[in-house]
């Protein structure tokens, strides 16, 4: 079932205009979102083939079943219920029968956790780009060689070098285990390649040594520690910086890259925003998406704070959060069985 599916069989019963034009900081070059509630057919609903979220490609088009839709509105999911507080020039369509879910129903004390947890995200997000941006991997990638070095004393000379500066070739080395001794390896050489050594590692992309058959009585000329946990770690980070550098948006990241600051502003601005909003639902009991500070948030975005001022804002506003959460007259959870009973009352409308 596509988006289309939905339009084509009136099943769409709730769509809005998302992200940053119903938050109100939009601008010429902002994408336009578009998120939704459908619901199912009855025989896909009773059936084996429910589907909880149905989006495009590019997901800038995201549309959640009714039922799943009601689910994550119990839990005070951020995303979720800024799409129930849509304002009203960011509908573009609604079900009568969506009167039902209100708004007040669902805010409760959960938003705490929730936008706050989610902001936390935001902020680790945050600092994972960071990191990414100041230290950059090479596109050449390492070997497990690159994590061998040898004993020397006290002291250890990284394999590569000991082998150019010994004359010698990795694949002519044979390695066996030293007893009780994790990740250390004697290493016997077979100069005149006869003795069918299997070298150091097989090929490039090893993620192990290779271990050899030693001749009875071979002296070893060195012994070899490698780094396995070094080697695996470098191999997940560099998997990940240049998935990061195949997906990134270029946009954005040239706009990191122009203020100079080192981290995801879009990312901080949605942080400050998100928990700004759980302290206006604490201490109002309501939530206004629109926001007032377009300036403050844009010029988070545009990389005008430092990444430390931005991290003390966000502390300073979690503080708040928690004292208001103590003298909230909010719910601590919503009302789950009343809740349930208006979608139940629903579908039973949409089905008759």
């Amino acid at each position: 079932m596509t988006i289309q599916d939905l339009k084509s069989h009136n099943l769409i019963l709730f769509e809005v205009i998302s992200g940053s034009k119903s938050f109100g900081l939009s601008t010429p070059t902002s994408d336009t979102d578009i998120k939704g509630v459908y619901y199912l057919p009855k025989a896909q609903f009773y059936g084996l083939h429910y589907m909880p979220q149905i989006s495009n490609e590019t997901n800038d088009e995201v549309y959640y079943e009714l039922g799943r839709f009601v689910e994550l509105l119990l839990k005070n999911n951020p995303n979720i219920l800024e799409i129930l507080a849509s304002p009203a020039d960011c509908i573009l369509y609604k079900h009568p029968l969506m009167e039902r879910l209100q708004l007040q129903d669902f805010l409760s004390k959960l938003c705490k956790d929730s936008f706050a947890g989610y902001a936390m995200t935001q902020i680790k997000k945050a600092r994972g780009l960071n990191k990414k941006i100041v230290n950059p991997l090479p596109k050449e990638r390492k070997s497990l060689l690159d994590f061998c070095a040898i004993l020397n004393g006290y002291d250890s000379v990284p394999l590569s070098k000991w082998l150019m500066e010994q004359n010698l070739f990795q694949e002519q080395c044979g390695l066996i285990n030293v007893p009780n001794a994790k990740g250390i390896y004697a290493v016997f050489y077979d100069s005149d390649t006869t003795l069918g050594y299997r070298g150091i590692i097989k090929n490039e992309l090893s993620n192990e040594v290779s271990v050899s058959s030693i001749p009875k009585g071979a002296e070893p000329i060195g012994y070899l520690s490698c780094n396995l946990e070094g080697y695996s770690k470098y191999c997940k980070e560099y998997a990940e910086y240049w998935d990061w550098i195949e997906k990134r948006n270029e946009e954005r990241y040239n706009t990191n890259q122009q203020h100079g600051k080192n981290y995801d502003s879009k990312n901080m601005m949605h942080t400050i925003r998100l928990l700004q909003s759980a302290e206006q639902i604490l201490a109002t009991g309501t939530l206004n998406i629109r926001v007032s500070n377009r300036d403050e948030l844009l010029a988070i975005k545009a990389g005008e704070m430092e990444y430390d001022a931005l991290l003390q804002k966000a502390d300073d506003l979690i503080a708040s959060i928690e004292n208001l959460y103590t003298v909230s007259d909010l719910p601590e959870v919503p009302d789950s069985e009343k809740l349930l009973g208006v979608l139940v009352e629903m579908r039973e409308e949409l089905y008759r």
